[in-house]
């Protein structure tokens, strides 16, 4: 199998992945009326999942980088595959819970080594490979509803379930059967976890970067509606504008990610990061709803071209041989980002109102994007960038 099948079919394990936590959120009120599981309840369920995640993508990952990519796929994947089955028949908070947890980790282990193999299978190309994961990831997390809508009706809740579990299934067994690229024995690294590359200021500019990235969006997700509602802004405004802001991303992310690898993802990420914390400014100070869609219709699309920066500058600051380390400390701080975001956001709208609170978040974006200015000293000015590698790599099957 050649590069680009491989990519293109670890691309869609990705997209089918992220459709399933997209079919998790919009079950929720099912199993509220069901099992009469409380609010509080299923909103634990969700963020566990989240922690545990962040867990394994910093501690579990980095073995993908020892030899063990593809037996990292397959175990997180088939973790997956387990939770689909206990969130599809599961009737209580316990079982609910468990699920959940197992999701978490599965979908901690298999993403930083999906993305490792995509990387090295195709470096010269990383820049848009890592736009497409994001146009994948996006496109499956918004195609989840669609699956329930279809396939509760007449299945129930376990319609959504089985069926992501079954086709999560089916790329298991096609992924132990291809060849992927894993580090030779002889040059595998001996670190255990990912931490140390902290200790690289062009890869801890990158995750700030990342960091400012999903602060934004943890603030954006839990208030959108919030805010819209309170300026009595039509139905459809509300409702429909989650859904088109995931347009760009999945339109622009290969093209986007192809213009950070080209022009340098410290200056491109940092660049739309600070347009980022001027549309959310735009958000506490504008008066009206339609105002308000201006400003998210140049904030989505600023973000499909600039999105990639902090996956592009990581990867290109992280040697081959330690590509799912640096991806998984990425992805785990930008999941802590976005949760811690998140927890806080609505406290801080209702104590200090929309204004504070969107213009305190663009203000602390600009904090991180001048730390991780700092911290990039020369790599600032790199461009046409591609990942590094000391080591030789086995095509292993």
């Amino acid at each position: 199998m050649n590069k680009q099948r491989i990519v293109m079919t670890l691309l869609f394990a990705i997209g089918t992945s992220s459709c399933l936590y997209g079919v998790m959120f919009t079950m929720l009120d099912d199993y509220r009326n069901n099992f009469g599981i409380a609010e509080s309840a299923l909103g634990f369920i969700v963020g566990v999942g989240f922690f545990t995640s962040f867990l394994g993508q910093v501690s579990i990952a980095p073995l993908a980088d020892r030899g063990r990519a593809r037996r990292l796929i397959i175990l997180g994947l088939s973790l997956e595959v387990i939770g689909c089955i206990g969130m599809a028949f599961g009737e209580t908070f316990l079982i609910l819970l468990v699920s959940r947890i197992i999701m978490g980790f599965g979908a901690g282990a298999a993403l930083p080594a999906l993305r490792r193999v995509i990387i090295v299978a195709d470096p010269e190309n990383f820049g848009r490979n890592l736009g497409r994961i994001l146009s994948f990831e996006v496109a499956g997390f918004a195609a989840g509803p669609v699956f329930s809508v279809v396939l509760t009706a007449p299945f129930g809740i376990p319609g959504p379930f089985i069926f992501l579990a079954a086709a999560i299934s089916l790329f298991v067994i096609f992924i132990s059967r291809i060849k992927v690229p894993e580090t030779a024995k002889e040059n595998q690294p001996t670190e255990r976890f990912a931490i140390d590359l902290l200790k690289n200021r062009a890869i801890a500019s990158g995750i700030l970067i990342g960091v400012a990235l999903f602060f934004m969006i943890g603030v954006f997700d839990s208030l959108w509606v919030l805010m819209m509602d309170d300026l009595k802004a039509a139905q459809w405004m509300a409702n429909v504008g989650v859904s088109v802001f995931v347009l760009p991303l999945i339109l622009l992310g290969p093209f986007g990610g192809k213009f950070v690898q080209r022009i340098g993802p410290y200056r491109a990420g940092s660049f739309g990061m600070i347009l980022g914390a001027l549309f959310m400014a735009g958000y506490g100070l504008m008066p009206t709803p339609a105002l308000m869609m201006v400003v998210f219709f140049f904030h989505s699309t600023n973000d499909g071209f600039f999105v990639t920066g902090a996956g592009v500058a990581v990867g290109t600051s992280a040697p081959l041989e330690r590509q799912a380390g640096a991806q998984g400390l990425l992805g785990g701080m930008e999941t802590l980002a976005g949760g811690v975001a998140a927890s806080f956001a609505g406290l801080a709208y209702d104590h200090l109102g929309r204004e504070t609170t969107f213009i305190g978040t663009g203000a602390i974006m600009l904090v991180l994007i001048a730390a991780a200015r700092i911290l990039a000293g020369d790599n600032w000015h790199v461009r046409n960038v591609v990942p590094k590698s000391a080591v030789a790599l086995d095509i292993v099957s």
